[in-house]
């Protein structure tokens, strides 16, 4: 994984060649919008991917994606404040599962009617916590 600033910028440093595989989202008005990611520590990071498998084996098979080179990535998160570019994240969280349907549990004492005074202390006594 490689995260990339401005401040990092060097020429001999190695870099993706060619255009990343970045993931989009639907946007509001029907076009697509770059989706941003946050780091571990909580920083708001473009992300591309330099293969298609590897975007893939990160966010899914159903995850749209679009080319652009790095350089047009950084210009489309800037204005954002965002000024980082993730190359090839790997620690990503899985989707989430969707969720077992919740079932209704009982309360643990379960109100009776009584007719007796005894019936009453002997609820009581199996439910304290009702009263």
């Amino acid at each position: 994984m490689q995260t990339l600033t401005r401040e990092d910028a060097d020429p001999d440093e190695r870099r993706p060649a060619g255009p990343l595989y970045v993931p989009v989202r639907l946007g509001s008005a029907g076009g697509q919008q770059v989706r941003f990611m946050r780091t571990p520590l909580g920083v708001r990071t473009a992300i591309g991917f330099t293969s298609r498998e590897r975007l893939t084996a990160a966010l899914g098979e159903r995850q749209p994606w679009i080319r652009l080179a790095e350089s047009a990535l950084r210009s489309l998160a800037e204005p954002l404040g965002v000024t980082t570019v993730t190359v090839d994240p790997q620690l990503t969280a899985p989707a989430p599962a969707a969720a077992p349907a919740a079932v209704p549990v009982p309360p643990p004492c379960a109100r009776r009617s009584w007719s007796a005074v005894t019936a009453k202390h002997a609820f009581l006594d199996r439910c304290p916590e009702v009263y």
